[in-house]
């Protein structure tokens, strides 16, 4: 019986995650054609073609049931690794999230962390980030991830990794050029709002909002039918949606910022192992 070895399997996830082979390389610190070397590896032990690698390194149907197989499979390694390679942890550990990050670390991150640590409580809160950050300051939070301006003045997070925003709408969606622009936005004080709101007013495009809410789920499913269109963090973009820095005649959006806030001097041993989970989550977005 054959092994798949997990390095393999994790360098195979990665090109997957990330796009290509020399950026999978760059995370992994492996050079190019080691990686090339590896996935020749993995397909000699599999027997099976896993890239069409003249369609931009899209997944053969063996690719595919590979890559729902081995990240599980990684899933289940990582969390051993981690349960019995780690001292026990306990504690509680007061965490806040973006709305929009919500669904995506909830399922992976903070579902591996549970598992890894059961005997650390979590406390989670999502919201609009200039709430978050502000209820940190007043103490309601141990730990926050949160998003702000990529060239904040006084930059409130640390170990951030920089994203661009992108208009986010239904792959039928026609604008209108006659018409303002029909926006599906969180409430105010939210920094994707207020970045849509100022780049139209420089371009001199009229607006209009269409709807407000404070709820992912709101927000993708107005954009899935069809009420407007709104901007997003290109790496919380869902499955089903179009997304693109520049869209029709609307503006550039620039990036923002997506780190932690926290006071490492307070923090307790769960909130340091939380913290290094969510540290490698964003990462691998």
């Amino acid at each position: 019986m054959k092994n798949l070895p997990t390095d393999l399997l994790r360098t195979f996830v990665t090109i997957n995650q990330l796009g290509g082979f020399t950026q999978a390389g760059e995370r992994l610190g492996r050079s190019q054609p080691a990686v090339s070397l590896q996935m020749k590896r993995l397909e000699e032990l599999l027997d099976a073609k896993l890239f069409n690698r003249g369609q931009g390194l899209q997944l053969t149907e063996e690719g595919q049931l590979l890559l729902s197989c081995a990240q599980k499979m990684l899933d289940l390694n990582d969390g051993l690794i981690s349960r019995l390679g780690t001292p026990r942890v306990s504690g509680s550990v007061r965490l806040g999230i973006p709305n929009d990050f919500e669904v995506s670390f909830l399922a992976t991150t903070l579902g591996r962390f549970s598992q890894a640590y059961p005997g650390v409580t979590l406390d989670v809160s999502s919201d609009i980030s200039a709430n978050l950050l502000s209820d940190y300051k007043k103490g309601a939070y141990d730990l926050v991830m949160a998003i702000e301006e990529s060239r904040a003045h006084h930059p409130q997070l640390t170990d951030y990794i920089t994203e661009p925003l992108v208009w986010v709408r239904n792959s039928n969606m026609i604008l209108s050029p006659d018409a303002p622009l029909p926006l599906i936005l969180y409430p105010k004080g939210c920094l994707y709002r207020k970045s849509i709101i100022n780049a139209l007013t420089r371009a001199n495009l009229p607006w209009r909002v269409v709807y407000s809410t404070s709820s992912l789920l709101g927000i993708h499913s107005a954009i899935k039918a069809g009420l407007g269109i709104s901007a997003l963090s290109k790496s919380t973009v869902p499955e089903g949606l179009e997304a693109s820095p520049l869209y029709a005649y609307c503006p550039d959006l620039g990036s923002v910022s997506i780190g932690f806030c926290y006071d490492a001097n307070e923090l307790t041993s769960a909130g340091r192992m939380l913290l290094d989970y969510l540290r490698q989550g964003l990462n691998a977005l």
